[in-house]
């Protein structure tokens, strides 16, 4: 799993800097962990994470932001609670999920929202 600094977002996700509307950069879809060190039910989320990114290898990228450090990213999509998880599809646009969610969660939200299986 990769962490994203503003740069690397704006490579991969979405360059804000760039485009208002969104325009997704990816070549896969991707969910992004909205975390902190901190954060008891952000660690709940890390294993599943994990587990998820071998099983859809190749299919889903995986990403994790800091929202301690990188603060700016975390104000760009109006971060208040963690954790936060964007999904994002190739096409269409993305969606924010709140709180720890169990794994099944995660497989519909790739299944419905991600477009894969």
């Amino acid at each position: 799993m990769e962490h994203l600094t503003k740069e690397t977002f704006q490579e991969k996700v979405f360059n804000y800097g760039k485009n208002k509307d969104w325009k997704f950069e990816g070549d896969l879809p991707c969910v992004i962990d909205f975390y902190a060190d901190w954060c008891a039910p952000c660690k709940i989320v890390t294993p599943i994470l994990e587990e998820l990114a071998e099983e859809y290898k190749g299919k889903v990228n995986i990403y994790k932001i800091d929202t301690a450090e990188q603060q700016e990213l975390a104000a760009a999509f109006g971060i208040r609670s963690i954790p936060s998880l964007l999904f994002c599809p190739k096409q269409g646009q993305p969606q924010m999920a709140m709180g720890a969610l169990p794994k099944e969660s995660f497989e519909k939200a790739f299944k419905d929202v991600l477009k894969v299986e």
